[in-house]
């Protein structure tokens, strides 16, 4: 009798055990998931700041200083920065910072262009690109705003798009901006500015008359990288073949090309190293 009684109580005591076994688990887990949005924050630092390397985090460095002779509305978005003209209702630049922990993100592309409701004054439309033969081109790629809804959405404003040859959006385009994502990876964060090469003898599509841009600047830097580096690419709007690497040139050049000051909130002898040349190989494109 009295060892099926001390059966009985090393029973219940295992299951007691076991209970509250189970209890401290579910503890752990209530805790980790209200931490979790803050370790994601943690986890966003960590990348942006060079994998751990402890170099100060620069603000708004991808922003170029404001322009001169053009028209120029500064709009912030979730995922990027634009520099809007409304004369040619094109943006004159588009500027985001893409770092390791937005890459690969879980939202699908959008496909709805719309007119930007923070727009004053006139937007190209769809009927301006319908029959035009252009594509209505990124600067900003919907492959980097997968990591947020909004950011996702609003990369299909006409504020971030441009009139540009399916030959160069479909081709060295696309591909330099797979490129980057892979830098991003290997580098935890990349700045990226973008945009038209336009001027006022160049022709306009659509009732709105959108500017087609005769070409197009992009302009990349690693601040945070264990070796920061930087480099630019020129391309005209026409079917562009061969690698990125062809198309390739200093972030000065673009920069004298376009009259835009880029990265000016770096240190100057930083600026003037990472702008004046730059080394093709480190990129690997």
């Amino acid at each position: 009798m009295a060892n099926r009684r001390n059966k009985k109580r090393s029973g219940k005591k295992q299951n007691n055990t076991y209970l509250v076994k189970v209890a401290w688990v579910l503890f752990f887990i209530l805790i980790l998931y209200g931490f979790w949005p803050f370790l994601k924050s943690l986890y966003r630092d960590y990348t942006t700041h060079g994998n751990g390397y402890g170099i100060e985090r620069y603000t708004d460095l991808e922003i170029p200083d404001a322009l001169k002779g053009k028209p120029e509305q500064i709009i912030r978005h979730k995922g990027y920065t634009v520099s809007y003209n409304k004369d040619w209702h094109i943006p004159n630049w588009v500027a985001y910072e893409l770092i390791l922990g937005e890459l690969d993100g879980p939202e699908n592309r959008y496909n709805k262009f719309m007119v930007d409701p923070y727009v004053k004054g006139m937007c190209a439309t769809n009927a301006d690109y319908s029959r035009s033969g252009y594509d209505k081109g990124h600067m900003a790629p919907a492959g980097d705003m997968t990591w947020n809804k909004t950011a996702m959405k609003e990369s299909f404003y006409f504020t971030n798009i441009c009139p540009q040859h399916p030959g160069l959006n479909r081709g060295v385009w696309k591909n330099l901006e797979e490129k980057i994502r892979d830098r991003a990876r290997k580098d935890s964060c990349v700045l990226v500015v973008c945009g038209p090469l336009a001027g006022k003898n160049d022709k306009t599509i659509g009732k709105n008359k959108v500017k087609v841009p005769h070409g197009f600047f992009k302009v990349v830097l690693t601040p945070y990288a264990k070796h920061p580096k930087g480099i630019g690419f020129i391309f005209d709007n026409k079917k562009e073949e061969g690698e990125p690497a062809e198309y390739a040139v200093s972030i000065d050049s673009v920069e004298e090309l376009t009259g835009i000051d880029f990265f000016s909130r770096l240190p100057d002898e930083v600026e003037e190293k990472l702008e004046s040349s730059y080394d093709i190989g480190e990129w690997k494109l």
